[in-house]
């Protein structure tokens, strides 16, 4: 049975393809996967075990979320990221992923185009291709820093949205609040519709800092900012976002999340309600170890500059590596975990096809794990590049 372009158009997902090759290859060191070290703060233990002795945990609940939960939120956004919800409707969602899909779906036909700046995150591309968008795909700064002029003239009378990610996967960059607000203006002024992606907020060091588009007044109407707890409560399984839409696209996204789920899982809901209630806190120590571990990541990778170029991380958990060689990002990825047993993501997955690239997460290892792994990195390189 032949299957649907808008399937076999979309790239294979590269975290499964990494995860046979590490499996054929025991002893494998992965830099690969974005996630984090630890897990959720023990309150989170606590109200799941405390969750069914009601019927109604058993039942289905509203669409949007659990009232308990949104009025968490509501918190959070007014406090932490200065959003004014006054026109404006949370919506909980089954992870990041999920709310992204939901935005897009809520605002594009089949056959329109969505921005993405390159380095994208794979999953927006693939996304796009499987609902008959167009991704157009548009490069960023040699530091990764958005590209005003060229968001402008990848404008056409088919484009809806400009996606952002600040703090960025897979470059680590902070997106400086005035390109943000720029990004906003540009919007208005065509009629599209920013989508922000917000997950890394909590993952910023020494003077970087994070903006929250939608915390301009003006943004109401044509911003989307998605979140997720996956990240930064050590939350990914619970599968838990949010996203915060205009009044006027409520009833759109609220179709769409009861065709594909009818309500985020309420004992997730619980779960996440505990962890917020925590807060930012619970991240804030964590949060310093990885700036630790980034500057020896960096430290590290200074050591081999004759052989890659690597922008500085101020956000996330990640460094994109530009490596000096004629070989592609995949053939160079399996030799590292075939013949080094240290495994990388390659850039092609992030639309980069210009050069040999390679994400390194440093966030999901405890410190000496890193440690080694770049100790095998850096030997791989010089083995399969020099």
């Amino acid at each position: 049975m032949p299957l649907p372009r808008r399937i076999t158009d979309i790239q294979p997902p590269v975290i499964p393809i990494l995860g046979e090759w590490i499996r054929a290859n025991p002893g494998t060191i992965s830099l690969g996967q974005g996630i984090v070290s630890y897990g959720p703060p023990p309150e989170v233990l606590h109200a799941v075990q405390g969750f069914g002795g009601q019927l109604a945990d058993h039942r289905y609940g509203p669409v949007e979320g659990q009232a308990d939960l949104l009025a968490i939120l509501r918190d959070k956004l007014t406090a932490e990221n200065g959003l004014s919800l006054d026109g404006r409707r949370i919506v909980v969602t089954s992870g990041g992923n999920m709310a992204f899909l939901n935005a897009v779906l809520a605002v594009t036909d089949p056959g329109d185009e969505v921005i993405l700046p390159i380095p994208y995150y794979f999953n927006h591309e693939m996304a796009l291709t499987m609902i008959g968008c167009r991704a157009v795909g548009v490069p960023t700064t040699a530091a990764y820093q958005l590209d005003l002029a060229a968001l402008r003239a990848a404008i056409t009378p088919r484009t809806r949205a400009i996606v952002t990610i600040s703090p960025n996967n897979p470059t680590g960059a902070v997106y400086p609040e005035a390109d943000l607000r720029a990004v906003n203006a540009l919007c208005a002024e065509h009629g599209l519709v920013h989508i922000t992606d917000e997950v890394y907020e909590y993952f910023t060091y020494g003077g970087a800092s994070h903006y929250s588009p939608g915390r301009d007044p003006a943004s109401r109407p044509h911003t989307i900012s998605l979140f997720s707890l996956s990240k930064a409560y050590g939350f990914a399984s619970w599968r838990i976002g949010y996203m915060v839409v205009p009044d006027e696209l409520f009833d759109a996204v609220n179709k769409i999340q009861d065709t594909n789920l009818i309500c985020p899982p309420l004992v997730c809901q619980a779960a996440a309600a505990a962890a917020l209630r925590v807060g930012q806190p619970y991240c804030a120590p964590h949060v310093a170890a990885l700036d630790v571990v980034r500057g020896e990541v960096h430290e590290t990778l200074r050591g081999i500059a004759d052989l890659v170029d690597a922008p500085g991380t101020d956000g996330a958990f990640y460094v994109l590596l530009r490596v000096k060689t004629a070989l592609d990002a995949f053939t160079l990825t399996r030799r590292l975990i075939e013949r080094h047993k240290v495994a990388v993501v390659p850039g092609s997955a992030f639309g980069v096809t210009d050069t040999c690239a390679l994400r390194i997460s440093f966030g999901a290892l405890d410190r000496a794990s890193v440690a080694t792994g770049m100790g095998r990195l850096i030997e791989g390189l010089r083995a399969e590049v020099a």
